[in-house]
């Protein structure tokens, strides 16, 4: 039976890399505590195998789409009576995806500055999450999960992307760290289907930061 986390409404949500896991763990979270998932569009993404193809034509486009879609997402879940679970955050895009295609110039200045306007102009109309979960791996774990999972439009992704990802997501969590509502968790030695003494203590410090103890 899932465990209903309490009689308060929650909002978690999942952050991390391409391939480490964050669907399977936030589908997890919402099955034992009783949380609603909302899921990240992948396979139904229009611009994606546009965007794989052509960085630089296309990643302005896919930013604002998912931009969108985000916000449209945040907007049910502040509107929901439940407790939320979110495969990635809003916050993801700026801080790391657009920041990362900037600094590879596939994301021109120009279109870079728009897109953060647009965000800042936004984002105040939104609650931030009570938990924000970074799940932290290395690039050859995320490559493998990438690889052992066969979407085509992602055999495009190397290494070398994953890891400025990676440095993003650093620099976005040095950023984050003095903040309450953060629980990062190692998961390059953590398969949350296998190792259920991992998953627990997870479950257990996700209970103490929400004060569900």
């Amino acid at each position: 039976m899932p465990k209903k986390a309490a009689k308060n409404k929650y909002f978690i949500s999942v952050a991390g890399n391409i391939g480490v896991g964050k669907t399977t763990f936030a589908e997890l979270l919402s099955q034992h505590f009783g949380w609603k998932m909302f899921y990240e569009k992948v396979i139904d993404n229009p611009y994606l195998p546009a965007y794989y193809a052509d960085k630089k034509k296309w990643s302005f486009h896919l930013q604002v789409y998912l931009f969108n879609q985000r916000f449209k997402e945040q907007l049910e879940i502040m509107n929901s009576h439940e407790s939320c679970v979110q495969d990635r955050s809003i916050y993801e895009d700026p801080e790391i995806f657009a920041y990362v295609l900037n600094k590879q110039d596939n994301l021109s200045d120009l279109d870079y500055e728009t897109y953060l306007t647009l965000f800042s102009n936004l984002i105040p109309f939104l609650p931030e999450p009570d938990l924000l979960i970074y799940l932290r791996a290395s690039t050859w774990t995320l490559l493998s999960r990438i690889r052992a999972r066969g979407r085509e439009f992602e055999k495009s992704i190397t290494g070398e992307f994953l890891h400025d990802l990676n440095l993003a997501y650093e620099r976005w969590m040095k950023k984050l760290a003095k903040k309450n509502n953060l629980l990062i968790v190692a998961t390059d030695n953590f398969n949350v289907k296998k190792h259920t003494y991992k998953l627990t203590e997870v479950y257990r410090t996700i209970e103490e930061k929400l004060h569900l103890r």
